[in-house]
């Protein structure tokens, strides 16, 4: 039997601003919007670092407590300011007290999935 988790979440753009003032990252894509609506996406999207931050809040809920292994994902489509996201973890094997779990992102106007990826915890 599966464990999941999951939140929707919007993100403004005080948001991309306050993450990129605390990572470091302040690539136009995500704080400027003049720039990026000129760019392929039309409009800031998220640092991939933020939708794995709130992915770990998701991991944590699965496995209190626990010590992240490994962690992969890609982002195939941009999750843009002010687009309501569903993030999902999913417990998918447990092995040896390590748990792979399966990590999503997808913007909820058209549930074209923005990250996709795994994880292994151990408790």
């Amino acid at each position: 039997m599966s464990q999941t988790a999951s939140l929707n979440r919007t993100f403004s753009q005080a948001d991309f601003n306050a993450f990129a003032a605390l990572s470091g990252d302040d690539n136009p894509i995500h704080v400027d919007p003049d720039f990026a609506a000129r760019t392929r996406f039309g409009q800031t999207v998220a640092h991939g670092a933020l939708l794995c931050a709130v992915l770990r809040g998701l991991i944590e809920d699965l496995v209190p407590g626990g010590r992240q292994i490994s962690q992969s994902t890609q982002y195939p489509a941009p999750s843009p300011t002010g687009v309501p996201l569903r993030f999902d973890a999913e417990t998918i094997a447990v092995d040896n007290g390590v748990s792979t779990i399966r990590l999503q992102v997808m913007r909820l106007s058209d549930m074209v999935v923005t990250c996709t990826g795994q994880t292994e915890v151990a408790s």
